[in-house]
């Protein structure tokens, strides 16, 4: 079993935190950590920019698909930006926790 990071964003704090805590409560994430940003992106050929929140999202490989079908559900945007990301080393306990800690 393979921890990844997957990263996402939310509109605004809550949102952010309401995903966080189902991901981290369901067992999808073994933690989820939450940071302000601003971001300057196209959307329906326009410049916009927008504060956001940042979700770095730590979970095993196998919960790629779930987590990204649980985002999407409580997501408010239409297209959420869902990246997973391969972790390809760290602390071993580290990311045994990782494991331990979600879904399997």
């Amino acid at each position: 079993m393979s921890a990844i990071l997957i990263l996402s964003t939310a509109p605004t704090r809550a949102e952010a935190e309401r995903i966080a805590e189902a991901l981290v409560a369901e067992k999808l994430a073994a933690c989820v950590q939450l940071s302000a940003i601003d971001s300057i992106y196209r959307w329906e050929d326009a410049i916009e920019r927008a504060a956001e929140t940042r979700l770095a999202i730590k979970t095993r490989a196998e919960l790629a698909s779930s987590v990204e079908a649980r985002i999407t559900a409580l997501h408010s945007y239409e297209i959420p930006e869902i990246v997973v990301l391969p972790i390809s080393g760290g602390s071993s306990a580290y990311l045994d926790w990782i494991v331990a800690e979600t879904d399997g």
